[in-house]
């Protein structure tokens, strides 16, 4: 009698451990011939808002490590992704594209964990530089010098297009997270394989249980949650169309939550220049104007 393969059931990614959806229910992922390949968690409004108390009760201890600090626990998270080289490329393989239908190729995989770990490494570059790029000392007629400073937004939400479901994941958290912000990430619902090993990286990482958490479902059934649960302070990332967008501005018009997303299919994510630019970071801070007094 043959042996029957054990299939996998990814967890939530919450405070850095791994619980199941209170839900109970899970997702089946296929790969291009129909066959199970595994079982995700279904993400529901009750994980959505454990994920918000977590992220929020790490945001104090994120924000205040200095700006250098977060830059190695980045590139730390980029060396261990790049180890993971080949369980990362499988995972982008393992279910076809959500919008050719294919399952992208070894080298075109590759070529997409390539990229995620140099957005990482780029961003960790920036967390102690953007804040001279985004800041700036203010000329004024007076005995004071002025200096506005960027501080984090705080809780956000960061949407991962479908597709590339990792690359486009981490062009969403990276730019937040180098800022000093927290995340609650939502996977692309096709494949939210490389997400879920990511997952394991933060994990296993010197990332602060709390900064990152990462939930696998529905976006139907997520967004609206995400655009008006009031302790989420911003939304960036992608969204599939017109509609997911006016939904994520809407929900969050009634709370006054800043929503900065993109239509997925307009976004090229191996443009670096533009996807590592620190003018990504600024969406996701607040302005601070310092006045202190000058015998000059």
């Amino acid at each position: 009698m043959p042996r029957l393969e054990i299939l996998k059931t990814w967890k939530l990614f919450i405070g850095g451990a791994f619980p199941r959806t209170e839900s109970g229910r899970t997702i089946v992922l296929e790969n291009a011939r129909g066959e199970t390949l595994a079982h995700c968690c279904r993400a529901s409004r009750k994980d959505l808002r454990n994920a918000v108390e977590s992220a929020r009760g790490a945001l104090p201890g994120w924000w205040k490590r200095d700006a250098y600090n977060r830059g190695q626990i980045l590139y730390r998270l980029a060396e261990m992704m790049e180890g993971r080289t080949a369980e990362l490329v499988d995972a982008i393989r393992a279910v076809p594209n959500a919008t050719t239908g294919r399952a992208p190729t070894a080298a075109q995989a590759r070529k997409e964990v390539a990229a995620s770990v140099d957005r990482l490494v780029a961003f960790a570059g920036w967390c102690d530089k953007f804040a001279q790029v985004v800041g700036c000392r203010n000329p004024v007629n007076g005995p004071y010098h002025d200096f506005t400073m960027p501080e984090p937004t705080g809780v956000c939400g960061a949407i991962a297009p479908e597709a590339p479901s990792l690359l486009g994941l981490i062009d969403a958290i990276a730019p937040m997270l180098a800022g000093g912000n927290v995340v609650i990430t939502m996977a692309s619902e096709t494949n939210p394989l490389p997400a879920m090993v990511f997952a394991e990286i933060c994990a296993t990482s010197d990332v602060p249980a709390g900064v990152v958490n990462i939930l696998t479902g529905h976006r139907d059934e997520l967004l609206p949650e995400y655009a008006a649960h009031r302790d989420i302070d911003g939304i960036g990332g992608c969204v599939e169309s017109d509609e997911e967008r006016r939904e994520l501005e809407l929900g969050a018009a009634d709370n006054m939550k800043r929503v900065k997303v993109a239509r997925a299919d307009a976004i090229d994510h191996f443009d670096h220049d533009a996807r590592q630019s620190p003018w990504t970071i600024e969406p996701f801070t607040e302005l601070k104007t310092i006045w202190h007094p000058s015998s000059v």
